[in-house]
């Protein structure tokens, strides 16, 4: 049996970050380490500090590979905490409290790779104002009997109407079967509010391609059709940010790419090993993502036209209380009142 490695201690960004047990296996398939984790997040600094700036941050933690026990930090730990660490207190749909990783520059991140933090899920606010979203989240995601090519010809929908009302949308693979569309938005409106709009914009890419997208919160409605998931817009619903590695067997990663890519690009192209040489080769493509933020007021007039033509809200996700105006959380084929 070869000796344990050694702790390690690296300067990043001004810090001294501690990475121990750098040689325990993370994915035992492909054989990367917690090292080779610490040093992915570092080799696409820029990139994923910009996802996550200032961001209330949930971290999937493994701290014994993907193989091992799992779960969500959603709170920093009360103790071994270096006194730079900086968070941000949020509030669940419950009203309780927390204090989140708030990170402020790389050596955070680098910090959650020690804990064993393989995904970043980062909040759509900042810390100045943590109940006003600036970042609008399409999450395209494809149901059974579609794929990641249905998921990238519905982003295109999306897109299409995004540039119809003046928004400049950047795409990202999300590590799976799934395409995640950003963008940035204007912090005026509250939760409710953003994810209305979300709901108005996935109405109208419906009514688009019918045959290829449904926003049917139900999946029993869905069909073999993309799902626009509105509610990954809902307070305390986060997906994997840009850079972040996923916990699956090859550790693609969610990765930015430009429009004219993601029409060539496949999920695995982008893992570990792949994504450090292409950033450092053609950096960052939603480098100018802050640059324009978007005036969400033309997809909430959809919305007030749908509420007048009869088409309100739409259920919340299940831990989430009832939510003012809500329809009732019942699948349709078990609604008696809809039946009777």
């Amino acid at each position: 049996m070869s000796p344990k490695a050694s702790a390690v201690e690296v300067e990043v960004a001004g810090h001294a970050v501690r990475l121990s047990s750098p040689d325990k296996v993370y994915f035992p398939e492909r054989g990367f380490t917690k090292r080779d984790v610490f040093e992915y997040y570092l080799s696409v600094g820029d990139g994923i500090v910009r996802a996550l700036h200032d961001r209330p941050t949930t971290l999937q933690r493994f701290p014994d590979g993907i193989d091992g026990e799992m779960f969500f930090q959603k709170r920093v730990p009360t103790r071994g905490v270096p006194p730079w660490v900086q968070t941000a207190q949020i509030r669940f749909p419950s009203g309780r409290p927390a204090d989140e990783l708030c990170p402020a520059d790389l050596a955070h991140v680098a910090w959650a790779a020690q804990l064993g933090t393989v995904v970043f899920h980062a909040w759509p606010v900042r810390k100045a104002d943590v109940d006003h979203p600036d970042e609008l989240r399409i999450d395209v995601d494809p149901q059974p009997g579609t794929d990641f090519g249905h998921a990238v010809e519905a982003a295109g929908v999306v897109r299409e109407v995004l540039e119809g009302v003046g928004a400049t949308a950047y795409p990202k693979t999300s590590g799976g079967r799934g395409v995640h569309v950003y963008v940035r938005i204007r912090p005026e409106w509250d939760f409710v509010g953003v994810r209305r709009a979300v709901i108005a914009l996935a109405r109208e890419v419906e009514r688009r391609r019918p045959d290829l997208v449904t926003s049917s919160w139900w999946k029993e409605e869905r069909g073999e059709r993309v799902f626009i998931d509105f509610n990954q817009m809902a307070r305390d619903r986060t997906i994997a940010c840009a850079y972040s590695l996923r916990a699956n067997r090859r550790a693609t990663v969610s990765t930015p790419v430009t429009w004219d890519e993601l029409a060539e690009v496949e999920p695995d192209d982008f893992d570990l090993r792949t994504v450090p040489e292409r950033f450092a080769k053609v950096g960052d493509p939603h480098a100018s993502i802050d640059d324009e933020p978007f005036d969400i007021t033309p997809l909430l007039e959809w919305s007030a036209r749908d509420d007048r033509d009869g088409l309100g809200d739409m259920p919340y996700p299940p831990d989430h209380p009832k939510m003012p105006g809500e329809p009732k959380r019942v699948q349709p084929s078990k609604d008696r009142d809809r039946k009777a």
